[in-house]
């Protein structure tokens, strides 16, 4: 079997990334990225994007200041399918986690659905620690074009940062 090794830069995501975003969920769901580009203009959030050497987007993941006074709050994780259990996930959260510290932030936290065993496991290996539960909804697209509204519970989790 034959490996092949790509390089990963992560990097500020743009509004001109977004038509290359596609892959990362429904038109509501790109719109919601828009939105959050906004306020990274403001200095509330920070939005990166992991790109191979083509520099189109292959993952993103955001991060909130405003949510958790004091913490960075992980949002908005979304990978390409065929490159998920890669590492570049890994590889987003340990970039966002520099991200707060270099805002002179310490803490980390972020929501985790429970019926995502898979991913809590990843934020466990990577030092998050629940602290609590909440429900937490948002709207979603279904494939006809409708729009729901989706509650889930979640894991809150975090991790102090040094």
């Amino acid at each position: 079997m034959a490996v092949v090794e790509i390089p990963i830069v992560v990097r500020d995501l743009t509004p001109e990334d977004l038509p290359a975003c596609a892959w990362s969920g429904s038109a509501l769901h790109l719109t919601s990225v828009a939105q959050a580009l906004d306020r990274v203009r403001l200095g509330h959030w920070d939005y990166l994007a992991a790109c191979p050497p083509s520099g189109l987007p292959v993952a993103i993941r955001a991060i909130d200041y405003d949510e958790n006074p004091g913490a960075g709050t992980l949002t908005q994780l979304a990978v390409h399918g065929a490159l998920q259990s890669c590492g570049i996930g890994t590889l987003l959260i340990r970039a966002a986690e520099q991200r707060i510290l270099e805002r002179g932030l310490h803490q980390a936290e972020l929501a985790v659905e429970e019926s995502n065993p898979r991913a809590r496991a990843l934020y466990e290996r990577l030092g998050y620690r629940a602290y609590s539960r909440a429900v937490e909804a948002w709207d979603e697209q279904a494939a006809d074009g409708t729009v729901f509204r989706y509650e889930t519970m979640c894991a809150l989790m975090r991790k102090k940062l040094s």
